[in-house]
């Protein structure tokens, strides 16, 4: 009699281990990759659904969405394009929220380069300055705000290097194909120390506030890993991530 409990015990753990686990397609903006792999390991281990993570610019992933991915839940890294899905009918009404407020640095791998960041792109003493695509991801569209704030657009146009995303254009600095870009800070720090080179962290008042939204797609309204997912955002063990890698809230 006990063995045949025991029995039919482990085969229902069997069974219904995969009925309680899902996985969630998730679109995420590029300046989030580190600290969403973080996350996602975490989410993981806490709930046993499995995270499918793709990154890109926040234009980029939009199109991807409107023409037909699967993505189930999007991390953008502004508010503006989150409620334009939500308008569109392409993402669930009021389960739009922040999940982070960016910052914008400017950065070179060389620790003597960035001593006063203003300074050195008045003095124009670099030969390529790296910004992602102002039209496609929103932490360009803040360097533009900074070059124009400081009335430097013209004077920098002829030096600067476009990525497509926060990621490229991260790697065009620490590959050395520009000296110095406009980065997100979390891409370059942790617990609030810059892992490498010199920066200059972009004063607030001369960009726009990055605010990051998060909304559920309307592909994803019925998968249990996805809303597990937008809601352990706002649980502590996120938000200290989040925070560690240098976003506000």
């Amino acid at each position: 009699m006990r063995l045949s409990l025991l029995v039919t015990t482990i085969a229902c753990l069997i069974v219904g281990s995969p009925l309680q686990a899902a996985e969630v397609q998730v679109a995420v903006a590029a300046n989030f990759t580190a600290p969403m792999q973080d996350i996602a390991a975490a989410f993981e281990q806490d709930t046993g659904h499995r995270v499918v993570a793709a990154f890109g610019s926040t234009g980029q992933l939009y199109a991807q969405i409107s023409h037909g991915a699967p993505f189930e839940v999007f991390l953008a890294a502004d508010a503006s394009t989150p409620a334009r899905i939500e308008q569109e009918g392409l993402g669930v009404a009021g389960s739009r929220f922040t999940y982070a407020t960016g910052a914008l640095a400017l950065w070179s791998t060389d620790a003597n380069l960035i001593h006063d960041g203003e300074s050195l792109l008045r003095s124009g003493a670099f030969r390529h300055l790296a910004i992602a695509n102002p039209k496609t991801a929103p932490y360009g569209l803040a360097a533009t705000q900074v070059m124009q704030r400081l009335g430097l657009s013209d004077t920098l146009k002829p030096k600067l290097v476009e990525g497509q995303s926060i990621g490229q254009t991260y790697q065009f600095v620490a590959s050395g194909n520009a000296e110095l870009g406009f980065v997100a800070l979390s891409q370059i720090s942790r617990h609030g120390q810059i892992t490498s080179g010199s920066t200059w962290p972009v004063p607030a008042a001369l960009y726009e506030p990055i605010r990051q939204d998060a909304v559920l797609l309307t592909k994803g309204a019925d998968n249990p890993a996805a809303t597990a997912l937008l809601a352990y955002l706002k649980s502590e063990r996120a938000t200290a991530v989040i925070s560690s890698y240098g976003y506000g809230h």
